[in-house]
């Protein structure tokens, strides 16, 4: 049976780890990703399109300072976007953050498992918490630098503008701006929960690591005649 330092400090990287778990699963639910504002101007008419999306669903609302504008529309990221390349690249940012995902439900159940248990000597032990974790804080990372990239260098945005607003083609777009939500800022805190998982499993076995160290010097230090004694 592990110690009951070994199984308190275990059960807190659980909770982190499951921490990122729950995160993830909140960001997968909501569409507050990035906000982007597209100025269009044509003959008829002039002002922006505001698009608030997610991975998989978002909002447009056209503000229009003269002309007649459409009603808001909801859509599904995915099934509007045309063009290969972010479609493609999109699809990629989410499997990543699905990896992620299931990257932090394993770290969950290897920290909880060790909190019961000692395999030290196995993948089952901190060698896998720390993999599941670094798995998990890379593939987040990595889901960020996709979507950011896709949206600043692909234009996105400014893809789903042209499919949900047929009347405004790319001629009469006139400037965007980004402004990235919470959704994507809690990609950060997914990050720092699996990060802080392995660090809590390193100070727990580098004070095991002292205390076998400490065990051996009584031995060390004893009277050789004792010793063969």
């Amino acid at each position: 049976m592990p110690t009951t330092k070994k199984t308190l400090m275990f059960l807190s990287s659980f909770f982190t780890s499951f921490g990122s778990f729950v995160v993830i699963c909140a960001i997968l639910g909501t569409q507050e990703w990035v906000s982007s504002t597209i100025a269009v101007s044509d003959s008829s008419s002039n002002g922006s399109i505001v698009i608030t999306y997610g991975l998989f669903r978002g909002q447009s609302v056209q503000e229009l300072n003269h002309g007649l504008a459409e009603s808001d529309k909801d859509f599904e990221v995915l099934g509007k976007l045309k063009t290969s390349s972010p479609k493609t690249l999109h699809a990629v940012a989410i499997f990543f953050l699905v990896l992620s995902l299931s990257a932090s439900l394993l770290s969950s159940g290897f920290t909880l498992y060790n909190s019961v248990s000692n395999p030290y000597q196995t993948f089952l032990g901190p060698v896998g918490v720390y993999t599941w974790s670094g798995l998990g804080a890379s593939f987040a990372f990595l889901t960020m630098v996709l979507f950011v990239g896709n949206v600043q260098s692909n234009h996105l945005s400014e893809d789903l503008a042209q499919t949900l607003y047929p009347l405004y083609p790319s001629a009469t777009h006139r400037g965007t701006t980004h402004s990235y939500g919470y959704s994507f800022w809690l990609m950060l805190l997914v990050i720092l929960l699996n990060i802080v998982t392995a660090v809590i499993i390193v100070f727990y076995q580098k004070d095991r690591y002292q205390q076998k160290q400490e065990q051996r010097k009584p031995m060390e230090y004893a009277p050789r005649d004792g010793i063969l004694f």
